[in-house]
Order: structure tokens, then C-alpha cells, then sequence
């Protein structure tokens, strides 16, 4: 069984137990996950139906997260106490689907963001390999080195945490 294979299961079993709050939530990604796929479809010109792997899964899951995590953080500055609690509810069905270590293990900062376990040393290792095959000398060559580093980290750490790092790099 697949992981979009188990939502549409939970969903099922969340209809007959009359969870009002996952239903929403899963038909929300289960469409953003429809989404992708027809995207997929049209970038591959395939007639037929095309499945997303379980990573390109994982991946429009983290954006639905995203939004959610973005959405507290814009909620908490207009003071919506009642809407901040609900994209909580919101993000914690989500993040039942992540792979573990892209939910973080101290849930109480504010606000809540899935850093992936990999550690900076890790990335930074990684940034330097990808800084030397790409050639990159300056800051204008960030956008090669991501290019290199991204599919590599993709579901695992923030994008910004990489892209800092790579400055950091470039800029000595």
C-alpha cells in the first residue's frame, strides 16, 4: 500500500467515524496530491494515469504542511487565537504522514517548523562537494550549487537552511 493509497483509506475510516476536521484535511491533500499528478501527466505527455512516488508524495504533503506552518504564523500576528489553533489541528493530521524526521521534536516553539534531522555539518559537507563539481566561485553562482544540492535534501531540511549555508560558503 502506497502513502497515497493509506489516505485515501484514513480518509474512509475518518467518514465513518464522523471526524468532521481529518475529512476536511484529507480531501484538501488528497486534491493537492490530484493536482500533481495531472501536473506530472502534462509535463510527461503520458495518456494514461500516472501515480506519484511515494517521495513526490511526501513532497506535496510539505508544502501542505508549509502553508499550514505559514498560516499560524500570520494568524498568531492578527491575534486569531480560534484560527491558529485550528491550523494546528490541521498541521498534526499532516504531519502523520511525514516521514518522522521531517517533524520536529520540539513542537513548543513558536512557530512550529519540520527541520529535518540532518545535521548542518552534514549540509555543509554536501555544499562544499557541490561548490567544487559545479565550479562556483561567487554568490551570482548560488543558483548552480542549489541546483546540485536541492534533490539531495528535498523532504529532508528547510531550503532556506541550505541556501544560507551555500552563501556562507560562497561568500569566504
Amino acid at each position: 500500500m502506497n502513502l497515497t493509497e493509506k489516505i485515501r483509506f484514513n480518509l474512509n475510516s475518518a467518514l465513518k467515524e464522523k471526524k468532521t476536521l481529518e475529512i476536511l484535511v484529507l480531501r484538501q491533500l488528497l486534491a493537492a496530491i490530484l493536482n500533481k499528478e495531472k501536473e506530472k501527466r502534462f509535463k510527461t505527455k503520458e495518456e494514461k494515469d500516472v501515480q506519484l512516488t511515494d517521495q513526490e508524495t511526501v513532497e506535496v504533503i510539505s508544502s501542505e504542511a508549509k502553508k499550514r506552518r505559514e498560516a499560524i504564523v500570520e494568524f498568531g500576528k492578527g491575534k486569531r487565537q480560534d484560527l491558529v489553533e485550528k491550523e494546528k489541528k490541521e498541521l498534526e493530521i499532516l504531519e502523520k504522514y511525514l516521514p518522522e524526521r521531517l517533524v520536529k521534536e520540539d513542537k513548543s516553539s513558536f512557530p512550529p517548523f519540520a527541520a529535518a534531522r540532518v545535521s548542518e555539518e552534514e549540509i555543509r559537507k554536501l555544499a562544499k562537494e557541490a561548490i567544487e563539481k559545479s565550479g562556483a566561485k561567487e554568490i551570482k553562482d548560488t543558483g548552480k550549487v542549489m541546483q546540485e544540492l536541492m534533490p539531495k535534501f528535498r523532504g529532508r531540511t528547510d531550503g532556506n537552511l541550505v541556501l544560507k549555508i551555500v552563501k556562507e560558503l560562497l561568500a569566504t
